[in-house]
């Protein structure tokens, strides 16, 4: 407990979090690990992006 005081602290000061940003590290990993194989960079980079936007995670109705 004593080695992550800091944080909690600046938590309950804040109310910040870095969850969002840890949330699109999974994902950016998890679509990552997915295309493991494919020849194209860029194609990759295509999908992780697509991947991590929110419309593609729900977050936007598209009515």
């Amino acid at each position: 407990m004593e080695t992550w005081w800091p944080q909690i602290l600046a938590f309950i000061r804040t109310g910040i979090t870095n969850a969002a940003s840890e949330g699109t590290n999974r994902v950016i990993k998890t679509v990552a690990r997915d295309a493991y194989g494919f020849r194209s960079p860029v194609n990759q980079r295509l999908r992780t992006r697509c991947a991590t936007t929110r419309r593609t995670r729900g977050h936007l109705d598209p009515r």
